[in-house]
């Protein structure tokens, strides 16, 4: 394998001969995939070059520091782009990965259903095979950017005989087709950073089921855990080349549209960067009682980001814990962001309910307020979480269940 020098090299010197801010995102995007140097960790036949993660990483870095736009990677592209690799076929894999690469396709999941969400393998989505073709008849929820998605990932029951794990299998669908009507939802923040999906007849071609039928909950594993464990690898690195040109241009607006969903997930977090100014400047620093829970907050927070970094770490390692780890990391944001808001509501006291001009920081405390809970629910409930590192990182023995046997014969809702 290169020595990093070797790789800085020769990254260094194609970035000279390619890198040109005057080309649309998609030229230059296009010039990065064929290179391999739009996911260097992925195999060469998939527009990778076969790095480990720490020489991918030193590809990262010089091109944060080069001002190298990356590839296509926001929303559920990333997503998509990781289960293809691990799951689908080669035919799969040359027919999709390039375009999320370049940035072509845009992705969205369809896994939640309103009676189906942490308990995702109780869904009813049903996918019956007609006339040579997959027929998808169910509705879909909490579909961030499913209303400007090309391709959807998607779950689907399509064997109501066996237990409910066994019969379901895992679609890439079309979103661009009749029968998928796509409906924002409102938040009680205010924000509509998702979708309802009704799937009507909707069609996915025999070519696009990933796996073998029956087995889509394997998949869908995959799935979940790039999303519970999504670790960044690369930080704190600054640009050296001035950012003009066409490239940028178009770049910038892609990412204001791909984060426009996540504006308030901050607040959702707990806004702890908030909490120590926000007592200084009302005075509350100096009640002890609101010192404690300040503290409080911070060590819980610091706590959360070093065990981040353990984790990643056994990523790095090769370890294959990323699910539990996963799941920890989120149960711990759950624990901060709670806290997050009750050291807010310490602070601000009734001005906490207040939005506009005049409430705390222009309403952010109050967005805190009624984001917090969305961290708790989204991507698997506390509940699921502590299932899942009581059963598979302390091994306790699983919780007695009441739905197995046949699907169909289950008690549901």
């Amino acid at each position: 394998m290169p020595s990093r020098e070797e790789i800085i090299e020769e990254a260094g010197a194609w970035l000279e001969e390619n890198l040109d801010p005057n080309l649309s995102l998609v030229e230059w995007r296009s010039r990065l995939v064929d290179g391999g140097w739009g996911s260097p960790r992925w195999p060469k036949e998939y527009w990778g070059r076969g790095y480990t993660t720490e020489e991918t990483n030193v590809v990262t870095s010089l091109f944060i520091r080069k001002g190298a736009v990356p590839a296509a990677s926001a929303g559920s592209r990333n997503l998509a782009a990781e289960t293809i690799l691990a799951c689908g076929t080669d035919d799969q894999k040359k027919r999709f990965l390039r375009g999320i690469l370049t940035g072509e396709d845009f992705w969205c999941q369809l896994f939640s259903e309103p009676g189906s969400g942490s308990d995702l393998a109780g869904l009813t989505t049903k996918a019956e095979f007609k006339d040579g073709k997959w027929v998808i008849n169910g509705q879909k929820v909490w579909n961030t950017s499913a209303h400007h998605a090309d391709w959807g990932i998607l779950v689907a029951r399509t064997n109501w005989d066996v237990p409910k794990h066994q019969g379901i299998s895992y679609f890439l669908i079309n979103m661009h087709q009749p029968g998928v009507e796509v409906r924002p939802l409102r938040q009680m923040n205010d924000h509509a950073s998702f979708n309802e999906v009704f799937l009507t007849d909707a069609i996915v071609e025999p070519e696009n089921l990933v796996g073998a039928e029956g087995e889509g909950w394997a998949v869908a594993k995959t799935t979940l855990s790039y999303e519970r464990g999504g670790f960044g690898t690369v930080s704190d690195i600054e640009c050296e080349v001035e950012k003009k040109g066409r490239l940028y241009d178009e770049y910038d607006e892609e990412m204001r549209e791909a984060n426009e969903p996540y504006v308030w997930y901050p607040q959702r977090q707990g806004r702890v960067d908030l909490a120590v100014p926000r007592a200084q400047a009302t005075g509350t620093i100096k009640d002890g009682a609101v010192r404690q829970e300040v503290a409080r907050l911070i060590s819980m927070k610091r706590g959360a980001e070093l065990a981040a970094r353990a984790a990643k770490a056994k990523v790095r390692s090769g370890s294959n814990e990323i699910v539990s780890a996963g799941s920890i990391g989120k149960l711990a944001s759950s624990f901060v962001a709670r806290q997050g808001a009750k050291v807010h509501t310490m602070i601000s006291g009734a001005d906490s309910l207040l939005k506009g001009e005049d409430s705390a920081e222009q309403g952010v405390i109050a967005e805190i307020l009624v984001s917090v809970p969305a961290i708790s629910i989204a991507g698997g409930t506390d509940e699921i979480q502590k299932n899942i590192i009581s059963e598979r990182v302390l091994g306790m023995p699983k919780e007695m269940r009441a739905d197995t046997g046949p699907f169909r014969d289950i008690k549901r809702n």
